[in-house]
């Protein structure tokens, strides 16, 4: 029982947690320690245990840690693969035990490395998002020398230096749902399904706290992200009837009201908790009444007869807060303006948020400037990397939010560790990396996870009249890279046709640009082009208005391309020995007569 309790109280705070694999049989808890990283796995078998953090996914060049409890005494060995996948043991141990436990059904691990180690076979742990590897085994390591975890293996994408939020208990609170109602997903790769809803909530304002999807079980896969529009106040209840695909030349008019982004949920994503002094605000005539739900169903297996019911839902509260949540989409403007080569290892794009939009609607509406709280970064499968760049007088500012590890199957709101503030005659840069090594023809901005896009959506507050501050860049000199002298105008066909020269003639521009001999190094020249070239403002209201700069052209800044990280700071072995945990090592060994029917640890 002293042993125990020791080891209880041993025991460090672990802010997060997460189920790795299906059965429910592998749970990992973690938190940030400083310059480290703690973590606990608790996982129900009685051999061996093995986690691991790999930039594929794979086994392939992983930092994998192994650990258990053998007849009593505890064992955690840092190892590491080659590109072949051997397991090898790593000269330099990088992971400390802290804490371990055997009971009949389940072994418990503590242990903690730190972020940055100096140790080439070790990833470094950042902001971004890390793929975890696990498996296990019913076996240790010792009794048959490296027994095969079989199929007791998985990955899952997470985000490990996550921000710690206050979690404030919402069963008490009124919610209302958004859900589609047996829509009949169509057995093709892409489908975006709009569906209408009036706000239940009238009459008074209250604030949503929380909002949840709502994913029906099986279809986790199928539904790939949920954006929430407002819509024009004046529409009315008929507008309720029927969902229809959304972007379809037959879609209902009403449609086509719905502008402002008010809530982005992604594939992988959890519920998202507004600060405690915010909320969304719903309730009043300035709020949204009508809203748009609009679902993207990935169905790449052209899978018939799929049925779906998902949808969200909002948790609110009539106790006011200070602010109102605004969303602003920023980065490039969807459209084939953007194009990215096939064949290329690496091609960066950029979405501005020009100087001109938000010295224009902040000098307006809020001088003061805005506070940003959280970013959804938002790409498609090409996507490697995006950052969300910030300059302020032309000085470029710390990143506003970054992942270098982009996981087209894990997208979610990002808070931010300190919330920034965004003034009048700054500019931000949605920069947006890509490989299309594995194609071999043009990839073009849009709404297929086929095709691309570089967005960001800003979480913000106090609310402001501005949803949406985008870029385009100029098409015409892009397509003279290509070659092309001149097109038809009036222009009376989308895409456009080209007239000359000889080889283009009568061919679309998208059609051109595919028939261009694409090489890696034409690729890295266009790209230096597309990066200077001038740039067509987006920058719009509320209700499809628009401020005075739309549709102006604007020069993109003068900057430092790519965005060069800066370098890290980190502890090797050796110097952590000395200081890193002075705490006693508890090792617990229960046997299943000594538990009883306590179950596993929680």
């Amino acid at each position: 029982a002293g042993a125990g309790a020791g080891a209880g109280s041993a025991l460090r705070s672990y802010p997060h947690s997460a189920v790795l694999d299906g059965a429910g049989a592998y749970r990992l808890s973690w938190g940030r320690r400083g310059s480290a990283l703690a973590l606990r796995l608790e996982v129900r078998t009685r051999g061996y245990v093995g986690f691991g953090l790999s930039a594929s996914g794979g086994m392939a060049s992983a930092d994998i840690v192994v650990g258990g409890v053998e007849r009593g005494q505890p064992y955690l060995q840092d190892y590491f693969t080659d590109e072949n996948r051997v397991l090898k043991k790593d000269p330099q141990q990088d992971y400390h035990l802290e804490y371990a436990m055997e009971n009949s059904t389940h072994t418990i691990l503590a242990f903690s490395r730190e972020l940055h180690t100096c140790d080439t076979n070790d990833k470094s742990i950042t902001e971004s998002t890390v793929r975890v590897i696990w498996a296990y085994h019913h076996k240790d390591m010792g009794e048959a020398g490296q027994n095969y975890h079989g199929s007791n293996r998985g990955t899952k994408s997470l985000r490990l230096l996550n921000p710690e939020r206050e979690q404030v208990s919402s069963a008490s609170l009124p919610y209302f749902d958004l859900t589609n109602k047996d829509v009949p997903v169509p057995d093709k790769d892409t489908t975006y399904w709009c569906q209408m809803f009036k706000i239940p909530v009238q009459h008074e304002k209250h604030h949503v706290t929380k909002v949840e999807p709502l994913i029906q079980k099986g279809h986790e896969n199928l539904v790939h992200h949920i954006l929430l529009y407002q819509c024009s106040s004046n529409l009315n209840d008929s507008v309720l009837d029927y969902g229809h695909e959304c972007y379809h030349p037959n879609m209902p008019d009403s449609f086509l009201t719905c502008e402002t982004v008010i809530f982005a949920w992604a594939i992988g994503g959890e519920g998202f908790t507004y600060p405690p002094h915010v909320g969304l605000s719903i309730g009043t005539a300035a709020d949204p009444l009508f809203v748009l739900m609009e679902v993207h169903y990935d169905n790449p297996a052209y899978t018939e007869g799929l049925v779906d019911n998902s949808g969200l839902r909002l948790i609110y509260t009539p106790v006011l807060r200070k602010y109102d949540a605004g969303v602003i989409e920023a980065g490039l403007w969807v459209s084939l303006f953007h194009n990215i080569p096939p064949g290329m290892p690496e091609f960066v794009s950029e979405g501005h948020c020009t100087l001109e939009c938000l010295e224009e609607a902040l000098g307006a509406e809020r001088p003061a400037g805005i506070q940003v709280f959280a970013v959804l970064l938002h790409a498609h499968l090409a996507g490697r990397a995006i950052r969300m760049r910030h300059f302020h007088n032309g000085e470029e500012q710390k990143l506003l939010a970054y992942d270098d590890e982009f996981d087209f199957n894990f997208q979610e709101f990002q808070y931010l560790k300190e919330e920034r503030t965004i003034l009048p005659g700054d500019n931000l840069i949605t920069e947006c990396h890509y490989s299309t090594v594995d194609r071999i023809r043009m990839t073009w901005g849009g709404l297929s996870t086929r095709n691309e896009m570089c967005l960001s959506y800003l979480l913000y507050y106090p609310r402001i009249n501005l949803t949406r501050c985008a870029s385009i860049p100029d098409i015409m000199e892009q397509l003279q890279f290509i070659g092309v002298k001149e097109i038809y105008r009036p222009v009376r066909t989308w895409p456009f046709i080209i007239k000359s020269p000889k080889q283009y003639k009568n061919l679309s521009f998208m059609d051109a640009m595919n028939k261009f001999k694409w090489s890696t190094s034409e690729g890295l020249s266009y790209n230096q082009l597309v990066l200077k070239l001038p740039v067509n403002v987006r920058c719009s209201k509320t209700d499809n208005a628009e401020w005075s700069i739309q549709g102006m052209t604007a020069l993109p800044p003068e900057i430092e391309r790519p965005y060069k990280t800066e370098p890290v700071i980190c502890s090797s072995s050796s110097c952590l020995s000395c200081s890193l945990f002075l705490t006693l090592l508890f090792i617990v060994h229960i046997t299943a007569s000594n538990i009883g029917n306590t179950g596993p640890f929680v």
